[in-house]
């Protein structure tokens, strides 16, 4: 039998439904804020055992809060995800027929791209062949906004990438949609999207530039993890994340009323394969 939820775990549950997906270090601190406002038992290594208590419940719900990587800068992040719908069809009450067409033909120019980015550019041109509704520019500018300020997709310099909540809540429609061109990160083995490739054609492999960072730091000469050729791709630094004030205090400041439609906050910025 489940254990039944505590007071701090409906205000961790409510916080999640509020943003959707926050970074690892605030989940950390909205543990302990939660813990320690309604005087519960904290250890800060309990983390995943604190959310599995909520998972339990969400069970039945077809909901889970799931720990995953930004492909951007290698941070983790925990999302509120849908796990009883895969595709967009998950978006259907938020988004217009052409609207979920448009997002659908975006993420077909990311998945095909090098660097798993779409420009605005090829995104209008995509706007005005729908089958289902054509949408003029302003219109497509507008649905774009949405779909970043509801955390669909990063948008940087007119270039667009699926967000980190995007391939959390989507991976498995993704890998059933485009199992002939997406590949999964040789070190991570999620899927990669913005990412380095082996260029041994026998090879081919992919790594997430942030895993990439981390695998290879330090080595004078990168070799291919699987089949030892040189890597010739420019090695990034380790991101390390601003500094801040206190997680406590960052904590303390989350809206804990939920509201109908979940919305994230996933701030990252993206590094472009050499």
């Amino acid at each position: 039998m489940s254990r039944p939820l505590g007071e701090s775990h409906k205000r961790f549950l409510q916080t999640m439904m509020v943003n959707g997906i926050i970074d690892g270090s605030k989940a950390r601190a909205l543990h302990r804020h939660c813990c320690e406002t309604h005087g519960a038992h904290y250890a800060h290594d309990k983390l995943d055992e604190f959310i599995e208590v909520i998972n339990a419940q969400l069970q039945p719900m077809f909901m889970q809060i799931r720990k995953g990587m930004s492909e951007e800068d290698g941070l983790q992040y925990h999302a509120l995800v849908n796990m009883a719908e895969t595709d967009v069809t998950r978006m259907s009450t938020d988004y217009a027929d052409n609207e979920l067409e448009l997002f659908r033909k975006t993420m077909d120019l990311i998945v095909d791209s090098d660097n798993g980015t779409a420009s605005s550019t090829d995104i209008l041109n995509c706007a005005d062949s729908l089958q289902t509704k054509k949408l003029k520019k302003r219109e497509t500018e507008h649905v774009l906004n949405r779909l970043v300020q509801d955390k669909w997709l990063n948008e940087k310099n007119g270039d667009y990438s699926l967000s980190t909540r995007c391939i959390m809540e989507m991976e498995q429609y993704i890998r059933m949609l485009y199992q002939d061109q997406v590949k999964v990160c040789h070190i991570c083995h999620n899927v990669a999207l913005q990412c380095q490739m082996c260029e041994n054609p026998t090879c081919g492999i992919k790594i997430h530039t942030p895993c990439v960072a981390r695998y290879f730091k330090g080595r004078t000469d990168p070799r291919c993890p699987a089949c030892e050729d040189f890597w010739p791709h420019e090695i990034p630094d380790v991101y390390r994340p601003p500094s801040s004030q206190s997680e406590t205090q960052s904590a303390a400041k989350e809206n804990t009323a939920p509201t109908p439609t979940p919305r994230s906050t996933a701030q990252t910025r993206r590094t472009r394969r050499s």
